[in-house]
């Protein structure tokens, strides 16, 4: 390849790489193994890459990623619905494994994501622990709701099932138990937030597993990140509105329902919510409103180590 300031797209797939270039337009295909993974990574360091550009493939995109990120290039993982959205707006409608690595290509250079940290192998084991523990409470729940109407002849083996689940959910806290304590600043950082009054495991869990950007960011960029952050939705005579959309569902569901606790246990966000109850903000708006104010407490306590009695307690 000639040495040339490119911005790089890559389509994974099980198979294959698919490799485009912009703004020189070129393309290449090679195998998704180790060799063509470790001929990928020398080829592209002969370019002067401002960025590579991926999107998450649920984890097929792991392997090559972290290749580039060990080899100090700047590769990141972007959003596939953003990618999918930009590409429609370009007027991008076929979609094959070459079209979709120039359509990277084309949105690393008209977006430039931020570059962020890639989790290590740990987080990474974390966060499928923390996956399949939701797969299994999802599970149980669905299997419950089927017994409550399921016939004789077939509620014997909807408990069996669902004593089952149980157990694996007990192996799963005990695998998430294992993995934090192997980890001296993950354990001093789950105390820090189960410090906190509704913050309990499975909080602690998904905060440590999907937000690892916490105590490193300011509150407005913590808030967008996880999408509570309020957006304006001001269009022709609607004014004033506000709405929080987008960031990480996952981690935004955890936080309501911590929220939705502590309006009830948590001093703080007890006396915050009935205010704006007071001054006739809607339920869920204030609602919404606790938990952007529970992440921004969490944000402060990681980052200055703090715990929650020594100084969140009086805050007005």
């Amino acid at each position: 390849m000639e040495v040339t300031s490119e911005i790089i797209g890559i389509d994974v797939s099980k198979t294959r790489l698919d490799v485009a270039m912009y703004p020189s337009g070129k393309r290449q295909s090679i195998a998704n193994d180790k060799p063509g993974i470790k001929e990928l990574v020398k080829e592209l360091a002969k370019v002067q890459a401002r960025l590579i550009v991926l999107e998450a493939s649920g984890g097929l995109e792991r392997q090559v990623s972290r290749a580039l990120a060990s080899a100090e290039l700047a590769v990141v993982v972007v959003n596939p619905r953003q990618v999918r959205d930009f590409a429609k707006a370009t007027g991008q409608l076929a979609k094959t494994d070459s079209i979709d690595a120039w359509v990277l290509a084309r949105f690393g250079d008209a977006v430039r994501p931020a570059l962020r940290p890639l989790p290590d192998e740990a987080t990474l084991e974390i966060r499928a622990l923390t996956a399949r523990r939701r797969q299994l409470v999802e599970m149980r729940v669905a299997e419950k709701n089927r017994l409550a109407r399921a016939s004789k002849s077939v509620r014997k083996r909807i408990a069996a099932h669902i004593g089952w689940l149980e157990q694996e959910l007990e192996r799963a806290d005990n695998d998430l138990d294992r993995s934090i304590r192997q980890s001296p600043i993950w354990q001093e950082t789950e105390e820090l937030l189960r410090s906190v009054p509704s913050i309990g495991p499975t909080t602690s869990r998904v905060l440590l597993a999907e937000l690892p950007e916490l105590g490193t960011l300011n509150r407005k960029q913590i808030s967008a990140l996880v999408g509570i952050a309020p957006l304006n939705r001001d269009s022709g005579t609607l004014k004033g509105h506000r709405m929080v959309w987008g960031g990480r569902a996952t981690v935004r569901s955890a936080l309501y329902m911590a929220a939705l606790v502590a309006t009830r246990f948590n001093p703080v966000i007890r006396d915050f919510y009935k205010r704006l109850r007071s001054k006739g903000k809607a339920a869920k708006v204030a609602l919404i409103a606790c938990t952007r104010k529970l992440l921004t407490i969490l944000n402060s306590m990681v980052k200055h180590k703090t715990r929650w009695s020594e100084t969140f307690l009086q805050t007005p």
